[in-house]
């Protein structure tokens, strides 16, 4: 592969030990309503003021390692006149890119869910690069129903990622492959292993005939939870239906699974990704964190759109990230909240 080294230097910086990704890379309308919950306008100076102090985070890149943008981040500024991604290098994190264009219905496939974004990617990712993104991440999203996902969506949704995967080390860059099997609705957990188990065998077949190379690559997948209408699992029992899952779909060559929140709190996807690995210390795999609003939420909180927050923003930002540091190392504890 010609581009094998670049892609090599890539996951080497990105996957380390004790540092997770940050995901900063929500739609315009997802941050909108971030946005609105705490009375801030939702535009291109707010969004560019916001993700800059992110960023830019005294000692943020002890715990991360990368961190996945919006298109539009990629070219704006800090306020030292410093691109975005030149910003999160000056700390060893490594900017990355949503390239997926959002989802749409699967046609004649009713309740099955696909995402759009393969038409021109190789040519996108190539500007992506020039801009400094040095890896990409493609979502794919599983609705929970008495009848969805279908085998032919879970087969549809599998054949678009590794397509994406594919793409995107021929073009140099470390693609995060996302199959999100989703907490909404009533379901209980023992259906959301199921789902999440054939949804993630299905992307390994795909990976598989699409010879997409594993330790070049991230998994990026949903812990195992109930529905959000059901009850709260305790971390105990996230973290055993989660490893069981894991290991009967995910190979040892992953050198890397980055769990996403999907709408857990933000202690609450600590304590679970702390449970995991007190249970699994030697998982053939690094299990990290690839979290948007489980470490934004208490940074916007005290952020409040307001420029003389953005210090005790960051704080509240580096906080998260040190616990979620411990949980990957299994030494978190609750009274560290208080801390």
């Amino acid at each position: 592969m010609k581009n094998l080294s670049e892609l090599e230097a890539t996951i080497n910086d990105m996957v380390q030990r004790g540092r997770g990704i940050l995901a900063a890379d929500e739609s315009s309308p997802t941050i909108a309503k971030r946005f609105q919950a705490i009375d801030v306008v939702s535009n291109e100076e707010n969004r560019r003021v916001w993700r800059s102090a992110l960023l830019t985070t005294p000692g943020l890149g002890e715990y991360i390692s990368g961190t996945i943008l919006f298109e539009e981040t990629l070219v704006q500024k800090t306020d030292d006149d410093k691109t975005i991604p030149l910003a999160a290098w000056a700390q060893k994190i490594v900017p990355g890119i949503k390239v997926d264009k959002g989802k749409i219905p699967l046609a004649l496939s009713p309740g099955d869910l696909i995402t759009q974004g393969l038409d021109g990617l190789a040519e996108r990712l190539r500007g992506y690069k020039e801009q400094g993104a040095r890896f990409a991440k493609w979502r794919e999203v599983y609705a929970i129903d008495r009848y969805v996902p279908t085998k032919h969506g879970i087969e549809a949704n599998a054949e678009m990622l590794a397509r994406y995967a594919a793409v995107c080390q021929e073009e140099g860059v470390v693609p995060i492959v996302e199959p999100e099997v989703l907490m909404d609705g009533d379901h209980d957990i023992d259906r959301h292993a199921e789902v999440s188990e054939a949804v993630q065998q299905a992307v390994f077949d795909a990976l598989h005939r699409h010879h997409v190379i594993l330790e070049l690559m991230i998994l990026k997948p949903n812990m195992i939870l109930p529905g959000k209408d059901n009850r709260r699992a305790e971390p105990d029992e996230v973290a055993a239906a989660t490893l069981k899952v894991l290991r009967r779909t995910v190979p040892s060559a992953m050198l890397s699974i980055n769990f996403l929140s999907g709408g857990q709190g933000a202690e609450e996807a600590t304590e679970n990704l702390n449970a995991i690995n007190q249970l699994a210390p030697d998982a053939p795999w690094q299990l990290s964190i690839s979290y948007g609003r489980a470490l934004q939420q208490p940074a916007l909180q005290a952020w409040q759109g307001k420029p003389e927050n953005i210090p005790a923003a960051q704080q509240a930002l580096l906080k998260r990230a040190r616990l979620n540091h411990l949980a990957m190392l299994g030494q978190y504890q609750t009274s560290m909240e208080n801390d």
